[in-house]
Formats: C-alpha cells, sequence, structure tokens
C-alpha cells in the first residue's frame, strides 16, 4: 500500500459510483488485545460484502483523511484512512494505520464479492 495521494484516490472513488458494488468496513482500537489490560475500553466495528450503491463519494481531509459514500437512504462513513491500493482484480481497498503501524480502520470496495 502507499500513502494516500488525494486526487488519485477521489478518482478511484469516482470510478465505482452509481454501480451495485461490495463494501469491506472494519474499525478496531485493538480488540485482539484488549486481555493484556482489563480497564482498557475495547470497540470495534465490522461489516463484510455489503451490497451497495453510493450517488457519489467524497475523500477529503490533510490526512488522515476521511471517506464518505453517499447512499440513497444514508452515508458509509470511514475516519482515519493514510493508504490506499488498487488490486488488480479491481478493488480499491484503503487503509488507516496508527503511529506503532497497526491497522485502525480499513474500507475497501470492490465490484464483486469478498471471499
Amino acid at each position: 500500500m502507499k500513502p494516500i495521494q488525494l486526487a488519485d484516490v477521489q478518482g478511484l472513488i469516482n470510478q465505482f459510483a452509481r454501480q451495485d458494488i461490495y463494501i469491506h468496513l472494519e474499525t478496531t482500537n485493538g480488540a485482539y488485545a484488549s486481555h493484556f489490560n482489563e480497564n482498557f475500553f475495547s470497540a470495534g466495528a465490522y461489516i463484510r460484502n455489503a451490497k451497495v450503491n453510493y450517488e457519489h463519494g467524497k475523500i477529503v481531509g490533510d490526512g488522515p483523511f476521511r471517506v464518505g459514500l453517499k447512499l440513497e437512504i444514508g452515508w458509509i462513513y470511514a475516519e482515519g484512512l493514510t493508504h490506499y491500493e488498487q488490486e488488480d482484480e479491481g478493488r480499491l481497498l484503503m487503509a488507516g494505520h496508527g503511529a506503532d503501524g497497526k491497522l485502525a480502520v480499513a474500507l475497501e470496495i470492490s465490484p464483486t464479492p469478498f471471499k
């Protein structure tokens, strides 16, 4: 993955607008490590293969970045994104890594379901 370039990622987001696509969205603040400190509050969210069709999408910020996808009835939103990659399968992968390099958030857009 490479650091997000705003114009490049915006162009990729635009390519998926107004068509049926699949979303993977995941957040974590260390859920797998919470057993090391019983006072640590762990939270996360995960959704995979949500089939959606967004009207338009927008990436904003100075880094880390925020991406919003406007649906007919609401929004999909991810904050803290730092890196991206376009896979050979046509998928757009975006991730946010903390100062320690660990994954904090992932937003992925695909024309086909994730396996």
